[in-house]
This record gives structure tokens, sequence and C-alpha cells, in this order.
């Protein structure tokens, strides 16, 4: 009986710092935009709304969040657009070494991605001059979250039934149409779960953006978050603070629509 109770304390112990670790962060975060003097602490804030004037004041704010916007939700509506005629494809038509293909794909986007595809990138990018564009990013961006898309939504399409494309295919339909009208309503929550992704894949990502990007006007707010430093590299806690709650916002309003609309709980194309 001892040893049972010590267990059970040691367990609910052992929870609650796993808590206090993960909760703390996201406490200074929202508390610390509203602070005169934020520091590194948690604390009761001396409220003030001067932060927030001094982030409006701040020329590249705005803009930034607008350039992640066009950024991350050009390459979520690529990615999802192409990871679904793929995944449809793969499901449905069995070519010899599918799977194979199918992991090394994944693999090779695991491996080969981030400083060590950089020179090619920069090198392909500026032959194609996509360097200091929208566009330059959002297609390095989907190319690199592609085959982890493809390989994700491919498990719903391989769990939707046939039985509705059969019937359909009878009646004359094309596989366009087919995976218009009833595959895609099908996997939606799979798409749903791949569009989060993808945009929060972007929406954090700062290499890419940082090495394409040259004009501070088109930077997205990753990038622009690294400027709100002193030229001796101090952070400003509080444009950094005001700054992240804002960045955040979006994101966090997405998961929430998503996950109140599908509830992230789906089994194949099927929600549970």
């Amino acid at each position: 009986m001892i040893r049972h109770t010590l267990g059970r304390l040691a367990s609910t112990v052992f929870i609650a710092v796993v808590l206090a670790f993960f909760t703390l962060p996201m406490l200074w975060l929202a508390s610390a935009p509203f602070d005169d003097t934020p520091s590194i602490t948690t604390s009761i804030p001396e409220f003030t709304l001067r932060n927030f004037s001094a982030i409006l004041e701040n020329p590249y704010a705005l803009g930034s969040i607008r350039n992640s916007l066009i950024q991350g939700g050009g390459a979520a509506a690529l990615v999802v657009v192409l990871a679904a005629l793929a995944a449809y494809a793969l499901s449905r038509v069995r070519v010899p070494g599918r799977d194979v293909l199918l992991y090394l794909l994944l693999l090779l986007s695991s491996v080969v991605t981030g400083t060590a595809a950089m020179v090619p990138i920069f090198e392909l990018a500026t032959r194609l001059d996509l360097i200091d564009t929208h566009l330059g990013v959002i297609l390095v961006v989907s190319g690199g979250l592609l085959p982890a898309a493809i390989f994700i939504l491919k498990d719903f399409m391989d769990e939707t039934p046939t039985s509705y494309e059969e019937s359909a295919r009878v009646f004359g339909a094309s596989p366009l149409q087919i995976l218009r009208h009833i595959a895609i309503p099908l996997v939606r929550p799979g798409l749903a779960t791949i569009a989060v992704w993808a945009l929060a894949s972007v929406w954090g990502g700062f290499l890419f953006q940082f090495i394409l990007l040259r004009d501070p006007d088109k930077a997205p707010g990753s990038v622009i978050l690294y400027t709100l430093y002193t030229e001796g590299g101090a952070p400003k806690l509080d444009l950094i603070s005001t700054f992240s709650l804002l960045y955040s916002l979006p994101v966090v309003a997405m998961y929430l629509f998503v996950s109140q609309r599908y509830g992230f709980r789906f089994h194949g194309g099927i929600k549970r």
C-alpha cells in the first residue's frame, strides 16, 4: 500500500515538473509583452501597452507578418495540391518499387536538407532569377516538405474505400473528377493536417528565407525577429516578446480552427 502511494506521488510530482517545464515559457510569452520592464524570469508584469506601440512603429514588423502569410500560405497550398495528386497516384497505381521509391524520397529529404543543400539551392535560385522573391522561397521550402507530405497523405489515401471510385468510373468519370469529387472529400482531415504542418514549418523557418531574401521589405517575421537585438547582440526583450506573441497568433488561430473542425482525430480518410 505504501509502495503504491509513493509510486503515485512520484508520478504526480514528475507530471507536475514536466507541465511546469512547458508552461512557464508560455506564461512568459503571454505576460512579458505587457510588462514595462520584462526580464528572463516570469513575474507579475507592470502593465503597459507601450511595447505594442514600439512594435507598430517598427517599419518592418507588420509587413513581415504579411510576408510570412504569403510565403507560408503559398507553400501550404502548393504542398497540399501536389501531395494530393502524388499520393493518390501512388495509392491507386501499382508501380514496381513504389514503396522503395517513397522511402528513398523521404530519406533523402531528411538527410539532404538545410546547410547541406544550401549551396546548390542558392546556385539554382540564382540561375532561375528567384533570389529576393516570394516565389523562390515558396518553391524551395515546398520542395523540402513534399516528400514527407506525400508519405503522410498516402496513408490517408490507402485507407479510403475504392468502391465509390469504381462506381464513378463505371459512369464515365475521369481520374481527375474522381479525385476532386470523391477522394479529396474523404481525405480532407489529412489535407488539413498537411496544410497546418506545412504552414507551421514555413512560419518558423529561418535559413532559406535568410539566404534567399535580401530586401527587408520581403523578409518574413522569423528573419525580422533576428533584427530585434542591440548592436552588441543583447536581446531587446520587450520587442522580442511582443513581436513573438503577435507572430504566433495566426498559426495558433489556424490550428484551433482546424482542430475544432476536424479534431485531429482521424484514422486514414475516415474521421472517428
